[in-house]
């Protein structure tokens, strides 16, 4: 072989192995991912209804708390804890044996005045008195009158009653001891229909009146019952921009002071556009979501 056959060689395989050396990948450079796949909703307008979830209170109908409002020792106790009792159930009376004998004394103080005010009123009437002696008479009679009165009254505060048909609460006293205005009793209030206090913002408060309706969700069962509003805050709180709204549930069995779960039709939204919450892109301020267009 010539040794010009053996250079044309050489090169022919110094070209190839550059050639070669040029179509490797670099493998400091990162291999490029492949297209990411994304799925694609179309969003239309359609209507829906719009509905609040707000949290609220149950509230008792009716609640008070019993405290004597004279001062004294307990003679006598009834408080049937946790059992309805009727309105005006005697429930306690303060030691008033002082009030009922000053209430005889004066009962028969008004006897004795009211049989010489009629003596005089007869002799009045023949001229067998002057009208001064007969107005003074008459002046006794209306003094005792009053005297009865006002010791009922004293003698009517030993007594505490029920002010309305409730279910009583815990016992607080004992028989004997000894009580004041401060002291309490017991508690009372009624729970066949209770009421829900709950707030909603002021950008709704348009859209409920008073004699609308609710739904009310009390337990973990689902179940959901009317309320109808019976009462909104005339002002809106500048706190929090929110305005309370008080419902009235009837026939109910729930225990004041526990959790409901209200729900607040708030309207039809005609133009309203779904969009799935795994779409949505939260960042610091807001949620976004990419459009394709």
């Amino acid at each position: 072989m010539s040794k010009q056959k053996i250079r044309i060689f050489s090169v022919v395989i110094l070209w190839g192995f550059l050639s070669a050396c040029s179509h490797k990948t670099d493998p400091s450079k990162p291999a490029a991912s492949p297209p990411t796949i994304v799925d694609v909703l179309v969003a239309t307008a359609k209507p829906i209804s719009n509905t609040l979830e707000v949290n609220g209170s149950v509230v008792a109908n009716e609640y008070v708390e019993l405290h004597p409002e004279a001062s004294g020792r307990l003679t006598y106790l009834f408080v049937p804890e946790g059992k309805l009792i009727k309105k005006g159930t005697l429930i306690a009376t303060v030691n008033n044996a002082d009030l009922q004998a000053q209430l005889e004394k004066s009962k028969v103080a008004l006897d004795l005045a009211m049989k010489t005010e009629e003596r005089d009123r007869q002799l009045l009437a023949v001229n067998g008195i002057n009208q001064s002696d007969y107005d003074a008479a008459l002046n006794i009679v209306n003094g005792f009158k009053a005297d009865i009165e006002y010791n009922q009254a004293l003698l009517d505060k030993t007594y505490l009653k029920a002010p309305f048909d409730g279910y009583i609460g815990l016992r607080q006293v004992s028989v004997g001891a000894y009580v004041s205005p401060t002291t309490l009793i017991a508690t009372l209030l009624q729970r066949d229909k209770v009421k829900i206090d709950f707030t909603i913002p002021e950008d709704y408060s348009s859209v409920l009146k008073v004699g609308a309706t609710v739904d009310v969700e009390m337990d973990q069962s689902g179940k959901k019952r009317q309320a109808r509003i019976i009462a909104m805050e005339p002002q809106v709180n500048l706190a929090t921009r929110n305005m309370t709204v008080r419902a009235l549930l009837e026939n109910s069995d729930a225990n004041p002071g526990s959790f409901a779960k209200v729900s607040v039709n708030a309207g039809m939204d005609k133009k309203a556009i779904l969009i799935p919450t795994n779409a949505l892109i939260p960042d610091d301020k807001n949620n976004q979501l990419v459009l394709v267009k």
